[in-house]
């Protein structure tokens, strides 16, 4: 963390009270050059914290997690739902927006409909601003301002922009479920086929370096609502994605919905050629089940089924070869600089080399990234 590169500065925020806005500079293992990154703090006291904080585990999946993780005290989920439709009420942000609709969509654990309604009125009547409903939003001054930043205030931060009145349309159904007057619509679960683990969730992470299927993009169209352009065996198709299935033999399922019959779809995970999000949005049919995990990548294969593989500080998969491991080729890539190693024999160690742009690298660890027959 460079010292020249922290800055604080104390001003008075809209209450009369003051705040501190920082920025930290930092380098990280992978930056060799360039400008510098920056976190950026905003720091007050003055701020209303309605319910108690809550303790929650970072997700840290690498190999210098703790042994009792890495946890940080954080809003409960009421009382950030309840913050996020305050600050939408008072500056008509379109990440506000944004973040309102995905918290309505995503409560995976089922919050508490009152207690966000109590949070919100005690944050209103804080801020002297009055309780928001859905005509005061559509109606708010602000609201063309919103809709003429939309796509610059998110395209850098989002891989496909959402239609905006998809997500303006929706915020009638957050506010009268708000009010009570509306159940969240509970649908239905793609059943599961009879050759399928009903016991496998998606992993958290995998590796997703030098990996052929974008199932990172599937997982963003899924929690925003978008239809995705699937390349599969030589055609296009337009599909709403929903889950993610292990097979008994080690396949990984995407099970979809065709966006223009309705129909059910499948697809081999390791077959897919492509997928983009795209900027159709969709109406669920089914419970998106996509969503709640973390970044999760899978190479793609020929007709052989996974096995995982968890050596060193990722994990990669491979596939197996029916004559055991005579003639593969396994690719090892360095976990620092991301350059790939062709092997005979299966060992992650690596000695000192040169990166792709000639730097000195000293990653002493990798992980295999596929192997090849």
């Amino acid at each position: 963390m460079p010292s020249d590169s922290i800055t604080f500065e104390i001003c008075a925020n809209p209450r009369g009270k003051l705040s501190v806005q920082g920025r930290i500079g930092y380098r990280g293992p992978l930056q060799r050059r360039g400008s510098t990154p920056r976190i950026k703090l905003d720091l007050t006291d003055d701020e209303r914290i309605v319910l108690d904080p809550v303790w929650r585990e970072v997700h840290h999946p690498y190999s210098d997690r703790p042994d009792d993780g890495i946890h940080a005290l954080c809003y409960s989920y009421e009382e950030l739902f309840a913050e996020k439709i305050r600050a939408l009420a008072e500056r008509m942000r379109p990440r506000d927006l944004y973040d309102v609709i995905l918290l309505y969509r995503h409560d995976d654990a089922g919050c508490d409909r009152e207690l966000v309604q109590q949070t919100l009125r005690q944050k209103c009547d804080f801020k002297g601003i009055p309780v928001p409903d859905a005509d005061s939003l559509a109606n708010s001054p602000q609201r063309a301002e919103l809709e003429s930043e939309w796509e610059n205030m998110l395209a850098h931060q989002l891989p496909e922009v959402p239609p905006l009145a998809s997500l303006f349309d929706e915020l009638p159904r957050v506010f009268s479920w708000l009010s009570g007057l509306l159940a969240r619509a509970i649908l239905p679960v793609i059943p599961a086929g009879p050759d399928e683990d009903a016991s496998w969730r998606p992993p958290a992470m995998v590796s997703s370096r030098g990996t052929a299927v974008p199932l990172e993009i599937i997982r963003f169209a899924a929690a925003n609502h978008l239809c995705v352009d699937l390349s599969y065996q030589g055609i296009h198709h337009l599909i709403e994605p929903y889950s993610l299935r292990r097979t008994r033999d080690g396949n990984i399922i995407l099970h979809a919905s065709s966006h223009d019959s309705g129909d059910h779809r499948s697809y081999r995970v390791d077959r897919i050629e492509g997928a983009s999000a795209t900027r159709t949005s969709f109406i669920p049919r089914y419970s998106v089940e996509l969503s709640p995990s973390g970044p999760l990548a899978i190479s793609r294969t020929a007709a052989r089924p996974y096995v995982p593989c968890t050596s060193g500080s990722s994990a990669g998969l491979h596939r197996p070869s029916s004559s055991g491991s005579a003639g593969a080729t396994h690719v090892i890539q360095c976990t620092y600089c991301g350059r790939r190693f062709r092997r005979k024999s299966y060992d992650t160690a690596l000695k000192p080399h040169k990166d792709r742009s000639g730097y000195s690298c000293s990653g002493r660890k990798g992980f295999l990234d596929e192997t090849k027959y």
